[in-house]
């Protein structure tokens, strides 16, 4: 299986088929349950990773470096300040070298066009740890989590509440191509990616399943087996925005009064950073259909996953 993966790029799931995406899975399951048992796994031992994040991150910079550890591999963690890049080196510059230090680079940045480009020149694999595009690992770590919790996703339903952008993005084509329903709730005046729209929505066609955006929250969550909920704001929005998308995602809050209507054992996800009495109440997150805390620890699992089977 691992030749089918070794040495490619990690940017986004819509670069994987379903059998594909089930493989990393099936791994991850493996490693989470070699984890758990504390057998070793140290299949990178030897490989140097570096990481790249021009975003700040607890969960992503520390579920990598636990993952980066667990393999036997070592890693080291560059910020972009204390780099030549922010002095105006180019980016191809940066990346033939890396190249020739590092097995793989991680990698957390605002745009998905810098990622790209990192790949272009490097001939080791780029993981994306988070773009603005998309976050695959977290959806990869998503699948994983509601696979546990539900079985076969066929037949499921998400609904989804938030920021309509890279964790929503990787939701929609994770439900088109794995054929589980999304329902994207989504205020006036958002919309998501054309590109990525208009992949899931050809993925959700082929696989039986829907892919929908509405106004109305009580739509979404009808009959949900999954609620998903995720921050208004983008990381460093200014203030202005941050009380312009409050008052445009208010009504579309999570809590125990409009989850009446998904199914009694519904579940709740949640990527964080959670803001408690915004996007959800602190009744939800900690309450019994809560899987929040299980979800972010298969970050770790998801992304070993991805580690063992694309670096070379």
């Amino acid at each position: 299986m691992r030749d089918k993966f070794r040495g490619k790029d990690f940017l986004t799931l819509m670069d994987f088929t379903r059998e594909e995406i089930n493989d990393i899975l099936n791994v991850s399951y493996d490693l989470k349950m070699k984890w758990a048992r504390r057998q070793p796994h140290e299949y990178l031992r030897g490989r140097t990773i570096a990481i790249l994040f021009e975003k700040p991150s607890t969960r992503t910079r520390t579920s990598f470096q636990a993952a980066i550890a667990h393999l036997g591999a070592q890693s080291f963690y560059m910020r972009p300040d204390e780099m030549q890049l922010a002095r105006g080196e180019p980016i191809k510059d940066t990346a033939r070298v890396i190249d020739r230090y590092c097995d793989a680079l991680v990698m957390r940045t605002f745009g998905q066009d810098r990622l790209e480009e990192f790949a272009r020149y490097m001939k080791n694999p780029v993981i994306n740890a988070l773009s603005d595009l998309t976050h695959p690992c977290q959806g990869l770590a998503d699948l994983l989590t509601i696979r546990e919790k539900k079985g076969d996703f066929k037949g499921l339903k998400l609904a989804y509440a938030g920021d309509i952008w890279n964790v929503c993005h990787s939701l929609m084509i994770a439900g088109g191509t794995m054929g589980f329903d999304v329902y994207v709730a989504i205020p006036p005046g958002y919309s998501p990616n054309p590109k990525v729209y208009q992949f899931a929505r050809e993925a959700a066609q082929k696989s039986g399943s829907k892919l929908i955006l509405t106004q109305d929250l009580k739509e979404a969550l009808k009959d949900a087996d999954i609620i998903y909920a995720n921050t208004w704001h983008s990381m460093g929005a200014a203030e202005k925005e941050k009380e312009k998308r409050a008052k445009d995602f208010g009504p579309y809050q999570i809590n125990e009064e409009v989850c009446k209507v998904a199914k009694p054992d519904f579940i709740f996800m949640h990527c964080l950073p959670a803001y408690r009495g915004e996007e959800m109440t602190e009744e939800i997150i900690e309450g019994p259909h809560s899987v929040v805390w299980d979800q972010a620890e298969n970050r770790m699992h998801t992304e070993k996953a991805i580690l063992a089977l694309f670096v070379p």
